[in-house]
């Protein structure tokens, strides 16, 4: 055999050897992907489901509407949700819903395609909200609160329409975690959002099955599934708002003191009236009332001694 050739041979099994091992790197990033896509998922579906048990969100019979923003919060929430649907010890329906609210350039076609591939029912509500938003909030202010009691009427509405006894939104831990400080800094409120809600006309019950979740995991889920997400032009994108704010400030809390905000969420869940001041949930005028006379503390008659 001439140099050259045995040149050549030698080439090509360095190369073979090469794909080879290229090949194994692949197969053993995906194999450690998959791996921790099925814990990510497990983890979800187990916090989601003790959310449901803790709360009893779901129970035999219900019709849930599943809220659809396009968002990743919304989108993992409903796939969770079909999930267990199918593992649960009741029965229960879902349909999705998604609100049209004639943004310019939304995406019309994107929820609807998603919808009918996953096989779910759905439903697409068009109001123009948009228009009023923008028509009655100055420029820069903040849409949000404006936006959400618009959206939450049709809602409100539409559920009743269809039958539907339990309205599932898709807010998540953190999102709990930033409503409780931005209602203590700029609303001299202790209140954030609970996983379950009873409307104020007392005909609709919300539930938040991703209380229990943690954005990052949202994320990560959201990213791993390639969910055609829906940017929101009304209020996702505006820079200025105070939940951005308090979100960094968490952020950077996190950093410092990893675990503090589930400290803070737990907190949520465990509240002592008592060790508080709000009169209207502790009464502290009784107090007196309450307390234990001891007879060795009873008043005792002055006696001058000489």
């Amino acid at each position: 055999m001439s140099e050259s050739n045995i040149q050549a041979s030698t080439q090509n099994i360095t190369d073979t050897a090469t794909d080879t091992s290229a090949e194994h790197l692949v197969s053993e990033a995906q194999r450690k992907a998959k791996f921790e896509f099925n814990k990510l998922q497990k983890r979800l579906r187990r916090n989601v489901g003790k959310a449901i048990e803790d709360y009893s969100m779901i129970e035999e019979g219900d019709k849930v509407m599943v809220c659809l923003s396009g968002g990743k919060d919304s989108y993992t929430m409903l796939d969770i949700l079909l999930g267990l649907q199918k593992s649960a010890p009741v029965n229960f329906e879902i349909v999705a819903v998604n609100m049209d609210q004639k943004q310019p350039g939304y995406p019309e076609h994107i929820l609807p395609a998603y919808l009918e591939e996953v096989g779910v029912p759905f439903h697409i509500i068009e109001k123009d909200t948009y228009s009023v938003v923008k028509e009655i909030v100055p420029e820069g202010k903040t849409t949000c609160g404006l936006c959400s009691r618009l959206r939450r009427g049709t809602l409100y509405g539409y559920a009743e329409s269809i039958g539907a006894n339990k309205i599932a939104l898709g807010h998540h831990r953190d999102d709990i975690i930033e409503t409780l400080f931005l209602n203590m800094f700029f609303g001299g409120k202790l209140k954030a959002m609970p996983p379950k809600l009873l409307s104020d006309d007392k005909k609709h019950i919300l539930i938040r099955p991703l209380a229990y979740c943690k954005e990052k995991d949202i994320e990560a889920f959201s990213k791993a599934k390639e969910y055609p997400i829906i940017p929101c032009n009304l209020c996702g994108s505006q820079e200025n708002l105070q939940r951005q704010n308090i979100k960094m400030m968490l952020s950077q809390w996190e950093r410092e003191y990893p675990g503090r905000s589930e400290n803070i969420f737990a907190s949520v869940c465990n509240v002592a009236p008592s060790q508080l001041g709000d009169r209207t949930l502790w009464d502290f005028n009784d107090l007196q009332n309450q307390q234990e006379k001891n007879p060795q503390f009873e008043r005792l008659d002055v006696v001058q001694i000489d």
